[in-house]
């Protein structure tokens, strides 16, 4: 063990910021319209997968969160996250990815994948219990 490990597990994982598709996305523009724009902006899959869910449509939100939740996995690695670890929900760009993950657990959830909804829910709090809180998954 070395001085400078850290003791406490991984540090948390913070994927860059993208102002234009967040601002995008908080100016009420189409999800759709910003996913043709930012094809591996996770937050607009998640919004595409919400808004299935709430049409009564879990099978096109589960495909949508999917896409989302393996968009967002590619950019965690890409931002040093080893496959565990917190990924902070305080920390906007974060948001996308842990809503398509709590997106994508609903969406199980409702087709009957209830291992995936097992999965995907402890994933979430692990994560973040925060995210999962404020998701309606804790």
């Amino acid at each position: 063990m070395s001085l400078n490990e850290n003791l406490l597990g991984p540090e948390p994982t913070r994927l860059p910021a993208r102002p234009e598709a967040e601002s995008a996305a908080d100016g009420g523009t189409d999800p759709a319209k910003i996913v043709r724009a930012y094809p591996d902006f996770s937050e607009a899959w998640a919004l595409l997968a919400e808004r299935a869910l709430h049409a009564g449509d879990p099978v096109a939100a589960y495909a949508y969160a999917r896409t989302g939740y393996h968009r967002g996995l590619d950019q965690l690695r890409r931002s040093g996250w080893k496959g565990f670890g917190p990924v902070p929900w305080t920390h906007r760009a974060n948001q996308g990815f842990l809503r398509a993950l709590g997106a994508l657990a609903r969406a199980a959830q409702e087709i009957g994948e209830d291992e995936e909804y097992d999965r995907c829910r402890k994933f979430l709090v692990d994560s973040d219990p925060q995210a999962a809180s404020v998701l309606g998954l804790a």
